[in-house]
This record gives C-alpha cells, structure tokens and sequence, in this order.
C-alpha cells in the first residue's frame, strides 16, 4: 500500500476539510471526478488518516484547560497515567525538550475550575514537580490539510519561510479571527443528552450515519436528525470536521506544542491568521485573557530550525515577545471524546474524590515502565 500523499490526495483531504466528510457528492463534483473514484481513494487512504469532529465545548457548558506537566525523573509514565485519572481530559502526551513530562488537554464544568486545580495539586510530589504550567484557553480551532505550500511540478513539499515572515509584516490586522479564537464570556449549556451522544459519536468517526447513532440511542432516525439539524448546526455546538492526515512521513516530522506570548492583540491575530492555511498547522488556540497563543505543528525535521530562525526575525521586529516548545513523544499519545456518561438533566457530573482515589490507586500499583521502541 502506498503510504504517501500524491496531489490528488492532498486535494480530497482539502476537500474534506471544507465540505465535510459527510458531503462525498459535493466533494467530488467540486474536485471533478466521479464518485467511484473518490470512493476508492478514501478507501486507500483510511488507514492513513482520522475523520472526526471538533467540539465547540463552549457551548456545552465546558472550558477548556491545557496543562504543560513535568515529571518527577523515574515517574514520567505516572504522571501520563495519572493525567487521565480524571474524567474530562481529551488529549494527553508524553512530552520532551523544555522539560520531560506531559502536556494535557482538559475541558472543565466551570463551577469545578477550583476543584481541578485542586486535582493538579494532588499530584504535585508524587508524579508531579512544582513548577506546573497550565493556561485556560479558548476552544482551539482545527487547520485542515491544505495544498498550500505544495508544488505540484516536482510533487514535493517547499517552505518558503522568508515569504512567510514578509507577509505578516505586510498584513492587515484582520477584521476578525475564527469565534472559537474569541475569549468567551460565559459557557451556556445549549445541548441536551442526544446532541452530547450524537457528538461524542462523532468524534470517533465524523462519517458515523444518523441511523446507526439513532439505534445506539434507541431514537428514531427524525429524532437524531432533528438534533443535528437544529441543535448541533444551529447552535454550533460542530466547531468544524477534523481531518487528520500525516503529509509530511515522507520527510520525517515531529509533533510540536508551542506557546507563544506577543506584545499586543494586532500581533497576535497577524501570526494567527498567517497559520489557518499553512500545512504544518494543526490547532490554534488562544490563551483567556492574554495575548498568547497555543499552536501544535507537524513540522518536518529538517525545516524546524528555519522556522525557528524566522520567529528569531520576528522577535528581532517586535512582533514576537517570547515563545517556548515541547515536542510530544508520538508513542504516548491518548485520547478520548466527551465524557457523555457524565451529562445528566443537563448538567456535568463532577466527581473529585473518585479522581484523588484513581491518582492514589495508580501510585499504590505502579510497575516498571516497560520500553518501547
């Protein structure tokens, strides 16, 4: 099986990520070849890349946290573990460079921001060192699989990193960057339990068919479809689909999470926006409160350091103030959709002694770490 992305590949992908998934007819006739053909293609490319759905968490009543935790030497596989002791994580990695440890991705019920905090706090001494980093963010907003950047005489990826830093010293501010890039000002509660399974089903597979989730749920097939429709569409609860591929295997790349901190909100949302069409970009997302942004690159090995000598110009013109990395060790990565076995009457269940217990059982039976190659 080919395992690399051809041009018309990269252009299904991007495709995909306009249309959806869930729009194959309207893919193919914008991309103008027949539906067989797509179909076949999409079969070839299954194993090489995620279909799903990226929540828009503030409308369903959760905030979302990231955490940069580093490992007491000898314990970094606890602390892995650890992390996901408590039921609202979504995304958590082993981590390397600026410190060994993790980072993690959680979505909070806002009235429990106090009792998480509290959790992280429990850890500290045992798997955890002091000096933890977390930021409450924005929901973060998913950059699809793009062309851009791909040149299609030589079928080979280029990175014009100097046009790149010219542009955003060119740019206008933009008028306005994605909503799920603005600081929310409350986190209503516009789902109820079938909009909550429906996207939870979703998150696994954004091509799951209505009927199936109807029969998991035990629903008519108009009941789902009424929610989609007019509950998840409506009310934006579908931040957007999410197609996840890996263009640059060839190459060799790693996973990055950066943080990056600008001296004010213009500067912010010219680096923003100069991202949403770049294809080493994978989330963007705005630190609360702050002019500060969290991004996740898949960069090839050998462009990394150009990069890095691009945000050293930026930095030099006053438009970056500070940033700082992780790479994430791609053996340990987990993740898991929306914890729907907690939404009841409307409202999170929020568990705090169950999460300590699962913390001290995990320590009490922990094992030798095993290699992993």
């Amino acid at each position: 099986m080919k395992k690399h992305l051809d041009l018309l590949d990269l252009k299904i992908l991007e495709a995909l990520g306009v249309e959806s998934p869930r729009n194959l007819n309207v893919v193919a006739t914008k991309l103008g070849i027949k539906d067989p053909t797509l179909r076949a293609r999409l079969k070839r490319l299954k194993p090489l890349i995620f279909l799903n759905i990226n929540v828009y968490h503030t409308f369903i009543g959760l905030r979302k946290v990231c955490v940069f935790a580093k490992a007491i030497l000898g314990r970094e596989h606890l602390l892995f573990d650890s992390l996901k002791a408590h039921d609202f994580w979504l995304y958590v990695s082993r981590c390397y460079g600026a410190f060994e440890g993790c980072f993690a991705l959680y979505a909070i019920p806002p009235k429990h921001e106090s009792k998480f905090l509290s959790f992280l706090e429990h850890l500290k001494g045992k798997v955890l060192k002091k000096d933890l980093e977390f930021f409450w963010s924005t929901c973060f907003h998913t950059v699809n699989p793009t062309t851009n950047w791909f040149d299609e005489q030589s079928a080979e990826w280029v990175f014009p990193w100097n046009e790149w830093i010219e542009d955003i010293e060119k740019m206008e501010p933009p008028s306005e960057l994605p909503y799920s890039l603005i600081d929310p000002v409350a986190f209503p509660q516009k789902a109820d339990y079938i909009d909550i399974f429906t996207l939870k089903e979703l998150e696994i597979d954004a091509t799951r068919s209505l009927q199936s989730i109807a029969s998991k749920l035990g629903v008519s097939l108009q009941t789902v479809k009424y929610h989609f429709d007019n509950h998840i569409i409506k009310r934006k609860l579908l931040e957007s689909y999410q197609v996840i591929s890996f263009p640059f295997s060839k190459m060799g790349s790693d996973l990055f999470f950066f943080v990056f901190k600008f001296p004010s909100q213009e500067d912010m949302a010219k680096f923003a926006s100069s991202l949403l069409n770049k294809p080493f970009t994978r989330t963007i997302g705005k630190i609360h409160g702050q002019h500060g942004l969290m991004i996740q690159f898949d960069l090839p090995r050998k462009e990394f350091r150009r990069m890095i000598d691009g945000l050293s110009i930026l930095s030099q013109k006053g438009s970056l103030a500070d940033y700082w990395y992780i790479i994430q060790d791609k053996r340990f990565i987990s993740r898991q959709t929306i914890p729907y076995k907690l939404f009841d009457k409307g409202n999170w269940q929020y568990e705090q002694e169950k999460y300590i217990k699962e913390v001290d059982a995990i320590l009490e039976s922990s094992v030798r770490p095993t290699l992993h190659y």
